[in-house]
């Protein structure tokens, strides 16, 4: 199944951060990601969430991260919030509440084809006991 979708990344840089590290912070997370500076913050665009797929599944945060897309979906898009430290590390740490002081990497993800709920179950499956369901037979 081939994906169309556009990644848009939004992240602040505060005077106080090195903008590579920001930036290192993105790629770490979307390595595919082109990645500019504008207007006092990095914003970056990828069509490809293979990388931050691999690092839900490393983690065994699929569920989780299901939350968080289906939490903020609207139509055809769906929206979440990373910590920069955590990306920094190539860890996915989803910001939930208040957002922290060095603000937070914001991604949007905007699904063409096939639709959102086909992409979230590529990108962070379904689980059971918290294992991914990846085939219904095998349920």
């Amino acid at each position: 199944m081939i994906y169309s979708i556009d990644v848009q990344i939004t992240a602040p840089v505060n005077d106080t951060e090195v903008t590579d590290r920001v930036r290192d912070a993105i790629t770490n997370l979307f390595p595919n990601a082109d990645v500019e500076f504008q207007h006092g913050e990095l914003v970056g665009e990828t069509h490809s969430m293979d990388h931050f797929s691999e690092l839900l599944h490393r983690q065994e945060i699929l569920d989780t991260a299901r939350g968080e897309f289906f939490g903020d979906k609207q139509g055809e898009t769906f929206s979440f919030g990373l910590k920069k430290q955590p990306a920094f590390e190539g860890v996915v740490n989803f910001a939930v509440g208040n957002p922290d002081e060095l603000g937070d990497i914001r991604v949007r993800v905007e699904v063409e084809d096939p639709d959102v709920e086909a992409f979230v179950d590529h990108v962070a499956p379904p689980t059971e006991e918290g294992k991914p369901v990846t085939d219904e037979s095998d349920a």
